[in-house]
């Protein structure tokens, strides 16, 4: 039996129960059976109109759950439309329950709905106060819809970015603008546009950080910048002047330190008394032009001893050589002095790198000529190995700097279509030159040190060996065996003494062996014996050693040779 059905049983056995009271009660006060019976035919009409209320009152809260229930369908349909969400999913219940969870997750929905709404007004206000900074449009999006969660994403994204942009550019605004005011502090210059007024003297904060006046921004900086440069280079081309005027002019140290204030910065003041320092030394120097030319002579030789100029170079410029000290004068050297100074700084690198080279080259001719010196062995302190190791990494580094030189002159020529010259002929021919005079100087050395060596046989041969006598010279004397003594006085000829001088007629037949000859006779040795005349001198060191040989054999041993030298 349904619960329904039990229900309205109880109800009937609830509603007899009452009636059968209630007769109980009548009978016992004696109300007669007619009066019973009407009394229990009006508590039926009244049960019946109670229940009849009850049950419309039921059916009226039925229909109104079941019209909520629609309602809340209907809506919960457009707020799922409006957030973007799938449909509500409803499950199997009673009209009751069902109402309540529609009900319940419909406020859910409007929840979220209203605080979509909200956020979306909050970044459209956020939105609106960038624009107004950075001068761009609002971002769009329907205002009258409800916003999904990836719009509400990708304004917010937006909004981060443009906030990021806001800070980049306020603080590309606030460096650029003091370096503004420094530009305008050093050329004293007062703003006389609206924009400048607008960038130097407004609140930082009321600027419009729009990219047009940020462009304007920059194209105002680098404007003064401009000015600053040319205001710079102009106060560095005065110094310049001052300087080189008050060297030729000779000008003394208390007017220079009068103008040194002014010899460091860049300011529009700054300016006006370098110019007015220079007019003063032009006009002086139109009164000390003697003075002021032979100055610049100074400089210009030297300019031209840092460019390597040849003297032919030199007498071309006809103007250094004249002496008439007129203005026309003093043009033409400056003209010449600033063109060799442009000339020098232009290609400054490449003159550096050939005196760089210069500088190995005597470096290198100086270890040469000490490595020829013959007292170079009476060194103890270790210089010799020293001064030869320096030399062969000297070789190296003139080898090196050579083949540098020659790519870089190769392509200065190529560069410029004329010739690299140094000291009026091209920089790799006049290396090759004096690498030629030094091997030609090295050869002529060297045939030098064998004339005077072939001199010195032949003068041996001709007068006897000289020889450095020892610390204690061995003498022919009574403990000299007597085979040697006589062997040694069989060596000169009849009456001459062992160490007697050679004649002069021997002397003279001799003169076409002896080219020349230098100093004093011959102070020791063995004057050659008549075994050894004219006719038998050789010309060449080896012959003469191969008739020694021959001579010492058929005379005596090689011992005793050697006792009789000694």
């Amino acid at each position: 039996m349904r619960k329904s059905e039990v229900l309205a049983v109880e109800s009937v056995a609830c509603l007899n129960s009452a009636l059968g009271k209630l007769r109980d009660i009548w009978e016992e006060i004696g109300i007669p059976e007619e009066q019973r019976l009407q009394r229990t035919d009006v508590v039926k009409k009244h049960v019946k109109g109670l229940l009849d209320m009850m049950i419309a009152e039921e059916e009226d809260l039925k229909e109104r759950l079941l019209k909520s229930i629609a309602t809340c369908r209907k809506e919960l349909g457009t707020l799922c439309q409006e957030l973007q969400i799938d449909p509500f999913k409803e499950e199997e219940s009673t009209i009751l329950q069902l109402e309540r969870e529609l009900r319940t997750h419909m406020e859910v929905l409007l929840n979220q709905k209203q605080e979509r709404k909200q956020e979306l007004k909050a970044l459209q206000d956020r939105d609106r106060d960038l624009c107004d900074v950075l001068c761009t449009r609002p971002y769009s999006i329907d205002s009258s819809a409800v916003p999904s969660l990836e719009e509400l994403d990708g304004f917010r994204r937006h909004l981060a970015t443009l906030t990021t942009e806001k800070e980049r550019r306020r603080e590309e605004f606030v460096h650029t603008k003091r370096q503004i005011i420094k530009c305008m502090e050093e050329l004293e210059h007062v703003p006389d546009t609206s924009f400048e007024q607008d960038v130097v003297c407004e609140d930082e904060e009321a600027f419009c950080l729009s990219t047009e006046n940020i462009a304007a921004l920059k194209e105002l900086l680098q404007q003064l910048e401009a000015r600053q440069a040319l205001n710079e280079a102009v106060c560095a081309e005065l110094r310049s002047r001052i300087l080189e005027l008050w060297d030729r002019l000779q000008v003394p140290a208390e007017e220079r330190d009068a103008v040194a204030p002014h010899m460091t910065g860049s300011r529009a003041r700054t300016r006006r008394e370098l110019q007015l320092e220079v007019d003063r030394l032009e006009e002086l120097k139109l009164q000390n032009m003697k003075v002021v030319i032979e100055a610049i002579r100074v400089e210009l030789a030297a300019y031209w001893d840092k460019c390597f100029y040849s003297p032919a170079q030199r007498e071309g410029f006809a103007p250094y050589y004249d002496e008439d000290y007129t203005e026309t004068l003093l043009q033409l050297h400056d003209a010449e002095v600033g063109r060799l100074k442009h000339y020098y700084e232009t290609h400054r690198e490449l003159f550096e790198a050939v005196q760089k080279w210069e500088e190995n080259w005597r470096l290198f001719l100086e270890l040469e000529r000490k490595a020829s010196d013959p007292n170079r062995f009476a060194n103890r302190g270790g210089n010799l190995l020293k001064e030869e190791k320096q030399r062969a990494k000297l070789q190296k580094t003139l080898s090196k700097l050579e083949e540098e030189l020659r790519v870089r002159t190769e392509g200065w020529e190529h560069e410029n279509q004329e010739a690299f010259l140094v000291s009026g002929q091209q920089f790799m021919e006049y290396v090759a030159e004096q690498w030629q005079l030094f091997r030609l100087e090295k050869e002529k050395e060297k045939q030098e040190r064998q004339l005077k060596k072939s001199r010195q046989i032949e003068g041996e041969l001709l007068y006897g060996a000289v020889a450095n006598p020892p610390a204690k010279r061995c003498v022919l004397g009574p403990h000299v065996p007597g085979k040697v003594r006589k062997l040694a006085q069989s060596a000169w000829p009849p009456g001459h003494a062992a160490v007697q001088p050679p004649r002069s007629g021997l002397k003279e037949r001799n003169k076409e062996n002896v080219p020349q000859l230098h100093g004093p006779g011959l102070s020791g040795g063995c004057t050659p014996t008549s075994n050894y005349g004219v006719k038998s001198v050789a010309s060449t060191y080896s012959e003469f050693a191969r008739q020694l040989s021959k001579a010492s054999r058929s005379d005596t041993s090689s011992t005793t040779t050697t006792t009789l030298h000694c």
